[in-house]
């Protein structure tokens, strides 16, 4: 976790530090040329700079804060994959005066191999009363392929279908996730069964062991994610939804967290890559349910 203090606001405009990992690096002024700038806010896309070879959360480093009070954070990413990657971070900014802590979050839709981009996050509003300054880290990086990026909304994917995950429920350990898919095109859709699965780490790679079980109820009841698949014609507007299922229980063993689940919603279809952020504890298990109708979205 990358930690950068903030000093206190007033003496932002003439000190500011980045403190990481016990160094100190002077913060650039908003007009020095070659970085974006704090006080501009956060640019439309990311420029391309060279890697600044500071420590790294999953190829996101902070490399400055800025700002007249000190209330930006300039940071960089790196794709270390061979080909394009979608990236989603989030930042927690902690006011030093043990106020709650308050998180920001950035969207780089692609960044190419090998590449360095550099971007800036702005700190939310505070609360009232907040003072002597506040640091910020970063607390989680998403990365996706970006051609298997989910589009829940935007112009319509060349398959014709958007496939995403919503937000989910939780309760009492039981989790369900619901895989959405919509006919964005102008050709009838069909589908049939259960969408295939394939569960990764947050380092891209399938996680071994798990056993993928075709209908909800095989975890709990209750949850929609049950009943026969069948085949479904899908027509432009339409949409159809498919149930993941697991509990979070942990016994003996190790816990399970893989944050990836790579879809394809029928044979022959293009993957596309979901974070529905899998804590499958030590119950090596995951439902899926059928395919079913949504009607039109």
């Amino acid at each position: 976790m990358r930690a950068t203090s903030f000093p206190p606001l007033a003496a932002c405009a003439a000190a500011l530090l980045l403190t990481a990992c016990g160094s100190q690096v002077p913060v650039r002024s908003s007009g020095e040329s070659g970085r974006p700038s704090c006080d501009a806010g956060p640019p439309q896309k990311p420029s391309a700079t060279a890697g600044s070879g500071g420590p790294e959360t999953d190829g996101v480093t902070i490399t400055d804060v800025g700002g007249l009070t000190g209330d930006c954070a300039v940071f960089e990413v790196t794709n270390h994959h061979d080909r394009p990657f979608r990236y989603t971070i989030t930042f927690r900014f902690r006011p030093h005066n043990g106020a709650a802590p308050v998180n920001a979050s950035r969207v780089l839709a692609s960044v190419a191999p090998k590449a360095t981009v550099t971007g800036t996050v702005g700190m939310p509003a505070l609360p009232t009363g907040t003072v002597g300054g506040a640091r910020v880290e970063v607390v989680k990086v998403r990365s996706v392929p970006t051609e298997e990026a989910p589009a829940p909304g935007g112009p319509c994917p060349s398959s014709g279908v958007r496939v995403y995950a919503d937000e989910g429920d939780a309760a009492m350990g039981l989790r369900v996730v619901r895989l959405r898919l919509e006919n964005c095109g102008t050709d009838t859709y069909h589908i049939e069964g259960y969408p295939r699965l394939s569960v990764l780490d947050d380092a891209h790679r399938t996680v071994e062991g798990l056993r993928i079980l075709h209908d909800g109820s095989s975890v709990a009841g209750s949850t929609g994610a049950d009943g026969p698949p069948g085949p479904l014609a899908l027509k432009p507007g339409e949409g159809a939804h498919a149930g993941l299922v697991w509990r979070n229980t942990v016994l003996s063993g190790t816990p399970v967290n893989a944050p990836y689940v790579r879809v394809w919603a029928k044979p022959g279809a293009a993957p596309v890559m979901v974070t529905p952020e899998l804590d499958l504890g030590t119950t090596g298990k995951l439902a899926v349910g059928p395919w079913k109708r949504t009607g039109r979205q």
